[in-house]
């Protein structure tokens, strides 16, 4: 599940990314360029959208003409907007070019994402689960929750994968979304049993024995997650420390591993 934002947050943006919000009304619109619109000012907006304790990342000019894009930091993850360069509007949604179709709003997420890198180092991956060679030289790092269809499908290209490298290993982290009620008892489960057969029974919808066992890595994974600004599964965890959420691709994946893009 991709999850960029948290819920509060995207509640307003579902409310909003199809309309303008008539924020900086009254303001007289004198500065003409966007790097001259102060923080203080966005900080003021931020409030209006709950919010308020998130950083400003960036205030720059978009891609489109007389409209600027503002990036904040809201636990651990990029969002962006854009407003007027009148100040009276703030627009939500996907700036999308349309001779290529490229997203550039999330082309711009991605790049804040891309600054920051993970020290995989720092992560113990002693109770993991461990598809592949656990002599292989490129190690990437999966959060799955055994309900996710998203990760059921990323569980799919992650195997294709491993087939045909053995020079890529996958340690797997079980990360129980809330919102799926059973995932936690079966994510213990998969773990006291460090068997990737019952996380794949799950991804297979199939049922699993409920294992009364003694372990602390599931609430020890929620807990790392939280500190990487990991919300949502699937999460990858790339060899070189880049986070890409959801599924994605076996070509896409291999060619992120390989650090051809």
């Amino acid at each position: 599940m991709r999850k960029y934002f948290s819920t509060s947050f995207i509640l307003h943006l579902l409310i909003l990314c199809f309309t303008v919000y008539p924020v900086f009304a009254g303001d007289s619109g004198e500065k003409k360029r966007c790097d001259t619109i102060s923080p203080s000012e966005i900080k003021d907006v931020l409030k209006n959208i709950n919010a308020n304790n998130a950083e400003i990342l960036y205030i720059k000019e978009s891609p489109l003409a007389g409209i600027c894009e503002v990036a904040i930091d809201r636990g651990g993850q990029p969002a962006i907007f854009y407003f007027d360069i009148a100040k009276t509007h703030l627009i939500f949604g996907n700036l999308v070019e349309m001779k290529t179709m490229t997203n550039r709003t999330a082309q711009s997420a991605r790049e804040i994402q891309d600054k920051k890198r993970i020290d995989i180092s720092k992560i113990s991956l002693t109770a993991a689960l461990v598809l592949g060679d656990l002599k292989a030289e490129k190690k990437v790092i999966i959060f799955t929750d055994p309900d996710c269809p998203y990760c059921a499908d990323l569980h799919k290209v992650i195997k294709q994968i491993s087939d045909k490298r053995k020079d890529i290993a996958f340690y797997i982290k079980m990360y129980p979304l809330e919102m799926h009620k059973d995932a936690y008892w079966k994510s213990k489960s998969i773990v006291c049993n460090n068997s990737l057969q019952l996380l794949q029974d799950c991804f297979d919808k199939k049922e699993i024995e409920k294992t009364d066992c003694k372990t602390e890595e599931v609430d020890n994974n929620l807990k790392l997650a939280k500190s990487l600004g990991i919300t949502g599964t699937p999460a990858i965890i790339l060899p070189d420390g880049r986070l890409r959420l959801g599924s994605v691709p076996e070509a896409e994946l291999t060619n992120l591993i390989d650090g051809k893009i």
